[in-house]
Protein backbone atom coordinates (compact mmCIF):
# COMPACT_ATOMS: atom_id res chain seq x y z
CA UNK A 1 0.00 0.00 0.00
CA UNK A 2 2.69 2.55 0.32
CA UNK A 3 3.27 2.67 -3.16
CA UNK A 4 -0.15 4.35 -3.48
CA UNK A 5 0.22 6.38 -0.34
CA UNK A 6 1.03 10.22 -0.89
CA UNK A 7 2.40 12.79 1.60
CA UNK A 8 0.01 15.52 1.98
CA UNK A 9 0.21 18.17 -0.77
CA UNK A 10 2.28 15.64 -2.86
CA UNK A 11 0.28 14.11 -5.56
CA UNK A 12 1.44 10.37 -6.12
CA UNK A 13 0.72 9.73 -10.02
CA UNK A 14 1.46 6.59 -9.75
CA UNK A 15 -1.57 5.84 -7.28
CA UNK A 16 -3.31 7.78 -10.04
CA UNK A 17 -3.01 5.42 -12.94
CA UNK A 18 -3.02 2.51 -10.28
CA UNK A 19 -6.85 3.96 -10.14
CA UNK A 20 -7.89 4.83 -13.62
CA UNK A 21 -6.40 0.90 -14.51
CA UNK A 22 -8.81 -0.47 -11.69
CA UNK A 23 -11.54 1.75 -13.20
CA UNK A 24 -10.78 1.09 -16.70
CA UNK A 25 -10.47 -2.50 -15.93
CA UNK A 26 -14.35 -2.83 -14.34
CA UNK A 27 -14.95 -0.84 -17.43
CA UNK A 28 -13.78 -3.60 -20.11
CA UNK A 29 -15.52 -6.40 -17.55
CA UNK A 30 -18.77 -4.07 -18.32
CA UNK A 31 -18.12 -4.03 -21.80
CA UNK A 32 -17.69 -7.76 -22.12
CA UNK A 33 -20.98 -7.59 -20.96
CA UNK A 34 -22.11 -5.11 -23.58
CA UNK A 35 -20.46 -6.68 -26.66
CA UNK A 36 -23.74 -7.23 -28.25
CA UNK A 37 -25.58 -3.98 -27.56
CA UNK A 38 -25.41 -1.90 -30.68
CA UNK A 39 -27.52 -4.66 -32.19
CA UNK A 40 -29.55 -5.17 -29.37
CA UNK A 41 -30.46 -1.59 -28.66
CA UNK A 42 -31.48 -1.49 -32.18
CA UNK A 43 -34.16 -3.82 -31.99
CA UNK A 44 -35.20 -2.35 -28.95
CA UNK A 45 -38.45 -0.08 -28.83
CA UNK A 46 -37.22 2.69 -27.31
CA UNK A 47 -38.52 6.04 -25.98
CA UNK A 48 -38.45 9.18 -27.92
CA UNK A 49 -36.16 10.72 -25.79
CA UNK A 50 -33.58 7.83 -25.67
CA UNK A 51 -29.97 8.88 -26.95
CA UNK A 52 -28.14 7.35 -29.84
CA UNK A 53 -26.28 4.09 -29.52
CA UNK A 54 -23.14 6.01 -30.43
CA UNK A 55 -23.47 8.58 -27.65
CA UNK A 56 -22.89 5.96 -24.90
CA UNK A 57 -19.03 5.32 -25.62
CA UNK A 58 -18.13 8.77 -25.16
CA UNK A 59 -20.04 9.66 -22.51
CA UNK A 60 -18.72 6.37 -20.63
CA UNK A 61 -15.18 7.39 -21.11
CA UNK A 62 -15.34 10.54 -19.80
CA UNK A 63 -17.23 9.30 -16.94
CA UNK A 64 -15.03 6.39 -16.31
CA UNK A 65 -11.83 8.96 -16.38
CA UNK A 66 -13.65 11.23 -13.58
CA UNK A 67 -14.38 8.39 -11.67
CA UNK A 68 -10.76 7.05 -11.31
CA UNK A 69 -9.58 10.74 -10.85
CA UNK A 70 -12.19 11.18 -7.82
CA UNK A 71 -11.17 7.84 -6.46
CA UNK A 72 -7.59 8.66 -6.56
CA UNK A 73 -8.06 11.58 -4.99
CA UNK A 74 -9.91 10.46 -2.34
CA UNK A 75 -7.67 7.75 -1.68
CA UNK A 76 -4.61 10.04 -1.05
CA UNK A 77 -6.01 12.10 1.79
CA UNK A 78 -4.60 10.65 4.71
CA UNK A 79 -6.88 9.60 7.79
CA UNK A 80 -9.56 7.16 9.04
CA UNK A 81 -12.41 6.01 6.24
CA UNK A 82 -10.07 6.01 3.30
CA UNK A 83 -10.47 1.64 3.09
CA UNK A 84 -14.08 2.54 3.64
CA UNK A 85 -14.30 4.59 0.84
CA UNK A 86 -12.16 2.78 -1.50
CA UNK A 87 -14.33 -0.49 -0.72
CA UNK A 88 -17.86 1.44 -1.18
CA UNK A 89 -16.14 3.07 -4.48
CA UNK A 90 -15.25 -0.54 -5.82
CA UNK A 91 -18.60 -2.12 -4.78
CA UNK A 92 -20.02 0.71 -7.54
CA UNK A 93 -17.80 -0.21 -9.91
CA UNK A 94 -18.59 -3.86 -9.87
CA UNK A 95 -22.46 -2.96 -9.49
CA UNK A 96 -22.23 -0.83 -12.52
CA UNK A 97 -20.16 -3.78 -14.75
CA UNK A 98 -23.22 -6.27 -13.34
CA UNK A 99 -25.44 -4.03 -14.85
CA UNK A 100 -24.00 -4.60 -18.19
CA UNK A 101 -24.20 -8.04 -17.89
CA UNK A 102 -27.89 -8.10 -16.58
CA UNK A 103 -29.39 -5.68 -19.61
CA UNK A 104 -27.37 -6.29 -22.64
CA UNK A 105 -26.23 -10.05 -22.53
CA UNK A 106 -28.71 -11.40 -20.36
CA UNK A 107 -31.71 -9.57 -21.07
CA UNK A 108 -32.91 -9.44 -17.54
CA UNK A 109 -35.24 -6.17 -17.82
CA UNK A 110 -36.65 -6.28 -13.78
CA UNK A 111 -32.64 -7.31 -12.46
CA UNK A 112 -31.31 -4.76 -14.66
CA UNK A 113 -33.53 -1.78 -12.80
CA UNK A 114 -32.90 -3.13 -9.50
CA UNK A 115 -29.17 -3.32 -10.08
CA UNK A 116 -29.54 0.40 -11.25
CA UNK A 117 -31.12 1.63 -8.24
CA UNK A 118 -28.47 0.18 -6.33
CA UNK A 119 -26.23 1.48 -7.79
CA UNK A 120 -27.60 4.93 -7.47
CA UNK A 121 -27.66 4.29 -4.10
CA UNK A 122 -23.88 3.01 -4.17
CA UNK A 123 -22.71 5.82 -5.98
CA UNK A 124 -24.57 8.40 -3.83
CA UNK A 125 -22.69 6.62 -0.63
CA UNK A 126 -19.11 6.79 -2.58
CA UNK A 127 -19.65 10.47 -3.00
CA UNK A 128 -20.50 11.19 0.97
CA UNK A 129 -17.67 9.44 1.94
CA UNK A 130 -15.57 10.94 -1.00
CA UNK A 131 -16.28 14.36 0.34
CA UNK A 132 -15.82 13.71 4.14
CA UNK A 133 -11.65 13.35 2.39
CA UNK A 134 -11.98 15.86 -0.65
CA UNK A 135 -15.00 17.59 -1.66
CA UNK A 136 -13.85 17.94 -5.15
CA UNK A 137 -13.71 13.68 -5.09
CA UNK A 138 -17.39 14.60 -4.87
CA UNK A 139 -18.45 16.99 -6.80
CA UNK A 140 -16.31 14.74 -9.65
CA UNK A 141 -19.09 12.27 -9.46
CA UNK A 142 -21.98 14.32 -9.93
CA UNK A 143 -21.95 13.65 -13.88
CA UNK A 144 -21.47 10.20 -13.08
CA UNK A 145 -24.46 10.11 -10.68
CA UNK A 146 -26.91 12.46 -13.17
CA UNK A 147 -25.83 10.09 -15.64
CA UNK A 148 -26.88 7.07 -13.58
CA UNK A 149 -30.23 8.70 -12.75
CA UNK A 150 -30.79 9.14 -16.51
CA UNK A 151 -29.84 5.71 -17.31
CA UNK A 152 -31.93 4.32 -14.83
CA UNK A 153 -35.11 5.76 -15.91
CA UNK A 154 -34.45 4.70 -19.67
CA UNK A 155 -33.51 1.10 -18.32
CA UNK A 156 -36.57 0.92 -16.94
CA UNK A 157 -38.57 2.24 -19.75
CA UNK A 158 -37.15 0.41 -22.46
CA UNK A 159 -37.86 -2.53 -20.14
CA UNK A 160 -41.47 -1.27 -20.04
CA UNK A 161 -41.65 -1.15 -23.53
CA UNK A 162 -39.86 -4.85 -24.81
CA UNK A 163 -41.48 -7.31 -22.62
CA UNK A 164 -40.83 -10.26 -25.09
CA UNK A 165 -36.73 -9.18 -25.25
CA UNK A 166 -36.66 -8.06 -21.78
CA UNK A 167 -38.99 -10.51 -19.40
Amino acid sequence: MTALTTNPGRPSYFALAVWLVVTFAFAAIGAAGSATAPAFYAQLVRPEWAPPAWLFGPVWTILYTLMGIAAWRAWREPGAGRLTAALVYLSQLVLNSLWSWLFFAWHLGAKASLCIVVLWLAIAATMALFARRDRLAALLLVPYLAWVSFAGVLCYRIWQLNPGLLG
